[in-house]
């Protein structure tokens, strides 16, 4: 059986089977008014390649006569061209199913279909098509809880497709439904106002939905569910606090979710079976049913999910989604596949698909309706869950123009909206000058990056379990220090990699390989368990005192284990459940975590935002090797903050005379804090880190 492709204007491919004798007459391309002149035809193997004199229109009426055989002619490689681009160009076009009491109106794109029909419940509608290749039908009734799918035709064969822009869908995706999402607002959702934080005064918790508060120990009701941590006040069986209290007495500015939007893997219907981190999305406007209540009832998901962010914002916490907008979970079976193959993926020179995401394929932002998609997705998440930020999985497969165009709507807000990402540089077939990669940061001011090298310095490369940094190996890369804690942005310390400190997301642990406690069980495997928690502690403090964003990872601030799993993604909840007794085991270091914060909040100094500020107020102190020390000097007072990596005690001198108070230290005792020492030298004890504040004359 023959089968024609259409993969430029002017040239068509035609695959006969081994089976197939190659024609001898000349082949007869037409459609249903012209015939259009053969150029030349090249054949390699059973593939002809026939070149047209002129160009063809992209629609489904051409076919070729061969050989006494009709074959119709389908678009393949032609979809991922700039022509096709600007002919079906439907950026202004409502998708989706636009709900109102008397009407709906579904809208799908898919300019390459044949045919399109509607089945809403039982019953089937004819859609037609507009020029742009949106396919709609109006039906004049409330649909309200219908569920529907459409019947799509394209390459001559018919199957079942759901729409990409579902808002809710029925238990694991089976079909979408027709919501009123407004309807399930929570009472006052919309009054309840946002957090009103300033970039500079952020710093972010990393979470899990189902992370947070599935262990029994939590002492949560709905446990590992988006109601989980709508609960207060909720305690260990030994009193201490968990869930949504216990971040709120941390003192992190905004909790950062991993992925909330509808994934894979996971059986909505058997939650407890299976377990994901989310990074394999199906169906991006619709909550992720295994963390509702009830998944087999569509509304229920949005209403939780709503819930959830509401007690967020009650308790002035801001919240940052985690989107992966970079590949999808198959993409063979996925709603943009079946709507126009090949469109919205990219693909090499040989014809593969791409895969620098090592997940099988690569979305094409850069195309007009995958970045409609996207940010029809962003504005969505805006303004119907009232999202203060989002973090971008795999940020640099995305192309610079559509960050700039979602950082360019967010900021028509009225509130201020977090924008995050990783920007590795991943061999996806982009330009380098095109990916949003942390090279490409100052074309995208007022986005900000996760620092690898923050992270690499503090504790050893990643990609090496064994290798160590500052914290962990004796003060190793202690030159670079100066740089990390002044934002990565002074040229004055070498390689500056941003130009505003505040697009340096600091960290030394996330959802990603080894906890930073596993880490140091492999890099300093010799060390005593108390030696270990230190060093991780100078980690967590350098971490949380640098100029930048500060970022923290759940249950890093009582040394999380994920028993040494690097990749705890499908790990089930013993491995990635946050450990509420390890918590009360752990109380000192949280309560250190917590005095850490709050000396952040209570001290500009620590949060300046601004490169000409740092350059001017920050300086480093001499200090013997391997302590590092910096002065951060303001109008007036002063802050003296001393590292020491080594396992052994120093003397220390302060960089000026005076009545230096003793702030914070990682050793918990209450002995001499708030001390004023008049001595110009004191002891730094070992992997000790140490906060000192003068006050100037005035």
């Amino acid at each position: 059986m023959q089968t024609a492709w259409l993969d430029e204007q002017n040239i068509i491919r035609v695959d006969f089977a081994e089976t197939d004798d190659k024609p001898i007459n000349e082949p007869i391309i037409k459609d249903n008014k012209n015939h259009f002149q053969v150029d030349s035809i090249h054949w390699d193997n059973k593939t002809a390649t026939i070149k047209l004199v002129e160009f063809l229109p992209m629609d489904n009426s051409l076919y070729i006569e061969w050989n006494d055989v009709e074959i119709p002619i389908y678009p393949r490689d032609i979809v991922r061209s700039p022509i096709f681009d600007q002919m079906y160009d439907a950026s202004k076009e409502l998708l989706g199913a636009n709900y109102s009491p008397d009407q709906t109106t579904f809208s799908v794109w898919s300019p390459i279909a044949s045919n399109m029909v509607l089945v809403l419940v039982d019953e089937t509608y004819q859609m037609s098509r507009n020029s742009n290749g949106v396919w709609s039908k109006t039906i004049d009734q409330d649909c309200h809880l219908m569920s529907y799918y459409f019947k799509i035709t394209v390459h001559g064969k018919e199957e079942k497709v759901n729409d990409p822009y579902a808002k809710s869908m029925t238990a694991n995706s089976q079909e979408a439904v027709v919501i009123d999402v407004r309807q399930f607002d929570p009472d006052d959702f919309r009054k309840v106002p946002s957090p009103d934080i300033r970039k500079e005064e952020t710093i972010i918790y990393e979470l899990h939905i189902r992370d947070a508060t599935v262990a029994k120990s939590s002492g949560v009701k709905h446990r590992g569910k988006f109601l989980g941590l709508t609960e207060r006040e909720t305690t260990n069986p030994e009193n201490y606090s968990t869930g949504l209290s216990y971040i709120r007495e941390l003192g992190c500015t905004h909790v950062q979710l991993l992925p909330v939007q509808d994934f894979a893997r996971v059986n909505e219907l058997k939650p407890d079976k299976t377990y994901n981190w989310g990074y394999d999305p199906l169906y991006y406007f619709v909550p992720e049913g295994s963390f509702s209540t009830d998944p087999k009832d569509p509304k229920v998901r949005i209403k939780e999910l709503k819930q959830m962010i509401q007690a967020f914002h009650e308790e002035n916490l801001s919240v940052i989604l985690d989107v992966v907008f970079n590949h999808v979970f198959e993409h063979e079976t996925s709603a943009f596949e079946k709507l126009v193959p090949g469109y919205y993926f990219r693909y090499t020179k040989d014809g593969q698909v791409s895969n620098a995401t090592g997940t099988g394929n690569d979305l094409a932002t850069e195309r007009k309706m995958v970045r409609k998609f996207i940010l029809d997705c962003v504005d969505y998440l805006l303004t119907e869950y009232r999202i203060d930020g989002f973090r971008f999985d795999l940020m640099g497969i995305i192309d610079v123009e559509t960050m700039r165009m979602i950082r360019n709507r967010c900021e028509q807000e009225d509130r201020s909206i977090l924008l995050l990402g990783e920007g590795w540089e991943m061999d996806t077939p982009l330009s380098s000058t095109q990916k949003s990669t942390i090279s490409q940061s100052d074309q995208l001011c007022e986005i900000s990056f996760f620092n690898d090298r923050f992270r690499d310095i503090m504790k050893g490369n990643i990609g090496d379990p064994t290798d160590k940094g500052f914290t962990n190996g004796n003060g190793h890369y202690i030159e670079r220090l100066p740089q990390l804690v002044s934002g990565s942005s002074q040229s004055r310390y070498g390689d500056a990699i941003f130009s505003d400190p505040l697009q340096s997301v600091n960290y030394v642990e996330c959802h990603d390989n080894h906890t930073l406690w596993d880490r140091l069980q492999l890099s300093n495997p010799n060390a005593t368990a108390e030696t270990q928690k230190r060093m991780h502690q100078l980690a967590t403090g350098i971490t949380i005192l640098s100029q930048g964003i500060p970022f923290i990872h759940a249950g890093q601030e009582f040394y999380r284990t994920k028993q040494g799993d690097d990749n705890s993604y499908i790990a089930g909840d013993s491995i990635n459940q946050l450990d509420w007794y390890r918590r009360e085991k752990e109380d000192h270091y949280v309560q250190w975590v917590r005095n850490l914060i709050q000396l952040r909040k209570n001290y500009r100094l620590l949060r300046l935002g601004d490169t000409e500020e740092i350059k001017h107020r920050l300086h480093t102190i001499f200090a013997p090797d391997p302590v590092f020390g910096y002065l951060l000097a303001g109008a007036r007072e002063d802050l003296a903050i001393f590292i020491n990596p080594a396992n052994y005690a120093m003397k220390i001198e302060k960089p000026a005379a005076g009545r230096w108070k003793k702030l914070l230290s990682n050793y918990f005792g209450s002995e001499g804090m708030n001390d004023y020492v008049l001595e110009p030298k004191s002891e730094i004890k070992a992997y000790e880190l140490v906060i000192y504040h003068k006050r100037r004359r005035s």
